[in-house]
């Protein structure tokens, strides 16, 4: 027997906001006991779904009746005081692929996949890790305590970001003032352009030369390479944040991976499923009336999957809330699903296990000082996502 959505029972659900990224609201547990499905309150008022279980999340990404369109975030969206300009505007309306459904989403994704295949990431495996190395050795060098997200993730993730879509060095402190320290829009867009132009007179193997050299329009051009520029990198910076804090408070599974460091290519998917960043993906909205594991989903309605709340499902993880590095995460939803997975996730995939094997390798004594991720945090997005926040370490005899 199907069911359709009903009004809560005990008032307007919005998005809980007393989880963390190891520990998550037990509001989602309930929601996900109670039904596949449940009512959430978005920014402008409408009540649409949010997916909390594992079997139903997996099958509203993977189905073509549901659309990117309209973007309603269950929190509320900053409004700029400056929008950009109107060539910039018509770049994120054609070629932003957050917001992009079928043909034109296939066409624009397929000029970015080659250079993120899991061929294409192997041929760099060395890169990441000299680049994670040097990261370390900086690392080092400023001395205990230290700040791991600050001094280790993020650059790292930048770094690599700036490789694989070809910025040139020249452009690398501008790239990670506007992008990770955070410009506006008009700003990132006249930096593109910027960019654009410097690979048209010198293009080489990398995602931007790609773009110039194919047949895309300026505009397609400037609006892939925002989403580009902006996506990925803090998800990467995230990720080895939060995994050496969950690791540092799981002496049992540190030691597990000490012991046998061959678990580490199976055990980033734990990570993955974990600590995931996104509370909820980018919302979905039904193009029709849709039945799916036995939830009758209205034309129109939109909804939101957790990531978090499906990766904690005990109907697809046992014991999901246990932190176990030899673990079987695969099909976890630390990267999205289906036509809008992560590109990038064979790239993420080496850089969070490069990161955290060296880092833990080099630093056998590394202890935790403070994170600001074990308490709540503002979200990091109005689609609901987890900061990283600063997670400070120590080693050696120093006291902290």
């Amino acid at each position: 027997m199907s069911s359709t959505a009903r009004c809560p029972m005990h008032g307007v659900r919005t998005l809980p906001d007393d989880g963390t990224p190891l520990r998550p609201s037990r509001t989602l547990n309930d929601w996900r006991d109670e039904a596949a499905a449940t009512p959430l309150r978005y920014a402008d008022g409408h009540d649409g779904l949010i997916v909390t279980r594992h079997e139903l999340a997996q099958a509203v990404l993977a189905d073509p009746r549901f659309s990117q369109q309209p973007q309603r975030m269950p929190l509320e969206t900053e409004s700029s005081a400056d929008p950009p300009d109107l060539a910039a505007q018509r770049s994120m309306r054609e070629a932003g692929l957050l917001g992009l459904d079928g043909g034109e989403h296939a066409r624009l994704r397929r000029a970015i996949t080659s250079r993120f295949s899991v061929r294409a990431v192997r041929g760099i495996r060395d890169v990441v890790a000299s680049t994670v190395s040097d990261q370390l050795q900086r690392l080092l060098m400023g001395g205990s305590p230290a700040n791991v997200t600050t001094a280790y993730a993020e650059p790292i993730s930048a770094r690599m970001h700036c490789h694989v879509l070809g910025i040139p060095n020249e452009f690398a402190d501008t790239f990670s003032t506007l992008f990770v320290g955070g410009g506006t829009t008009q700003q990132k867009f006249d930096f593109i352009r910027e960019v654009i132009d410097a690979k048209r007179s010198h293009p080489g193997e990398d995602v931007l030369s790609d773009l110039v050299r194919g047949e895309l329009s300026q505009s397609e051009i400037e609006g892939l390479a925002l989403v580009l520029m902006a996506s990925g990198r803090d998800s990467v910076a995230y990720m080895i944040a939060t995994t050496t804090v969950a690791l540092l408070t799981h002496p049992d599974q540190r030691a597990v991976l000490r012991t046998d460091p061959a678990l580490m290519k199976g055990a980033v998917e734990e990570f993955m499923r974990y600590g995931a960043m996104f509370l909820t993906l980018f919302p979905r909205t039904a193009l029709e009336d849709v039945e799916l594991d036995g939830v009758r989903i209205r034309a129109g309605q939109s909804v939101s999957v957790s990531s978090v709340g499906a990766n904690r499902d005990e109907r697809r993880f046992e014991d999901p809330d246990r932190f176990d590095v030899k673990r079987d995460a695969f099909g976890h939803l630390g990267f999205g699903h289906g036509r809008h997975g992560c590109v990038g996730q064979q790239l993420a995939r080496v850089e969070i296990t490069e990161a955290i094997s060296q880092l833990f390798a080099t630093v056998p004594d590394m202890r935790l000082v403070e994170a600001e991720q074990m308490s709540p945090q503002p979200f990091a997005n109005p689609v609901g996502t987890y900061e990283a926040g600063d997670v400070i370490v120590a080693w050696g005899g120093m006291s902290s």
